[in-house]
């Protein structure tokens, strides 16, 4: 069930997100377009609501109980930035904006872009961890919480390996411009 709704939050994100900018662009009605973009967090609300209360009812913390935390974590993190991002493309097409900022493609502007990506990242992590270490406490059971904490080993890897994958290997072996 909890696999189903932190589906549905992620469809929800995205048609709000979708609407919001339709209403504040092609049909320009920023106000309606501000309610509709407010109400994209609200999606997160939810899902951290109903993963609180199934773990209050005494379930044993799953897959996606983990999940869900690193969903919220992640939206936390990158959401303004998937904001920014559509906000652009729309301005740019529906109300003669300038065209969307790509990301650099090398020298150290695109070592910056990947740090700062990183960063934000690990405060996705953090905040991941911070609702599984809720979680755990709010459980109250290693047995149970277990799903939990190997989701904090999960994410810690995955940060990790993108530290170097990424900000690491671009510092390290910048890409040249091409001239």
């Amino acid at each position: 069930m909890l696999l189903a709704l932190i589906a549905a939050c992620e469809i929800g994100f995205w048609v709000l997100l979708g609407a919001g900018l339709v209403a504040r662009y092609p049909l320009r009605r920023p106000r309606l377009g501000a309610v509709l973009l407010i109400g994209v967090p609200l999606v997160d609300l939810v899902l951290l609501v109903a993963t609180v209360v199934d773990l209050r009812r005494g379930a044993t913390a799953t897959f996606a109980h983990g999940l869900a935390a690193a969903y919220l974590g992640f939206s936390v993190a990158f959401g303004h930035s998937m904001v920014s991002w559509a906000d652009q493309r729309f301005a740019h097409r529906f109300a003669g904006g300038p065209p969307p900022v790509r990301p650099p493609r090398a020298g150290w502007a695109r070592t910056r872009y990947e740090w700062r990506e990183w960063g934000k990242g690990v405060v996705g992590w953090a905040v991941a961890c911070g609702l599984l270490g809720a979680g755990i406490l709010l459980v109250d059971d290693p047995v149970r919480s277990a799903e939990l904490q190997a989701w904090v080993l999960r994410l810690t890897a995955a940060i990790v390996i993108w530290l170097v994958i990424f900000p690491l290997w671009e510092t390290i072996f910048p890409r040249r411009s091409r001239r």
